[in-house]
């Protein structure tokens, strides 16, 4: 699916040079993470998926995008750089469709899972950031499912998104919550996290 010339290191380059919040590309090491592992389960290309994950918000600090424009700011304006670059364009509709103003649908496997894992990762790093631990390695998702319904705890989580993306999914929400957490644990250190 990739076409030569596409790898981690070429992908992780443009990620350093549009992204300067460590925070952000944290969050993007995440949803690498999460998309690796649905791929690996799915039998699906890892690497595709891996890149469309790292790379879903590589445009998010450049160019963003308050007014939710369609084809202005994140993410048309980085899925436009990837195309001129010889992105795959199924994968750039994978993360053109991770952002629902867009109005492309996520119509494949990897837009899919994409879109389950982007918010609820985040999501699962701010519950560990609360914690006396500040780890993944003691959240249940039970805990996650009660933060889920204190709409006073990170805000910025679009609650109706992580819904929607576990039933995208064709997963009960807390079983994609318990994969991504034991997906994420062994490289909470990388994400910023405390633990072992």
């Amino acid at each position: 699916m990739l076409p030569p010339g596409w790898t981690r290191e070429r992908a992780l380059a443009l990620v350093h040079e549009h992204t300067a919040s460590e925070s952000l590309r944290r969050h993007m090491l995440a949803v690498e993470l999460a998309m690796r592992a649905l791929a690996e389960r799915a039998g699906e290309d890892v690497e595709a998926w891996g890149l469309v994950g790292l790379l879903h918000d590589h445009d998010y600090e450049r160019w963003p995008n308050d007014a939710r424009a369609a084809d202005a700011g994140h993410p048309a304006e980085g899925v436009r750089r990837l195309r001129e670059a010889g992105f795959p364009e199924p994968l750039c509709r994978a993360i053109l469709g991770h952002a629902s103003y867009t109005g492309v649908p996520r119509d494949s496997a990897v837009a899919r899972a994409l879109y389950a894992v982007d918010e609820l990762s985040g999501f699962l790093v701010a519950c560990a950031l609360v914690r006396p631990s500040r780890s993944l390695a003691d959240l249940e998702p039970s805990s996650v499912l009660k933060k889920l319904k204190d709409k006073a705890f990170a805000r910025g989580v679009n609650r109706d998104e992580v819904r929607q993306g576990a039933e995208e999914l064709g997963m009960p929400l807390a079983d994609v919550i318990a994969f991504l957490l034991a997906t994420l644990r062994p490289h909470e250190r990388a994400l910023g996290l405390g633990g072992g």
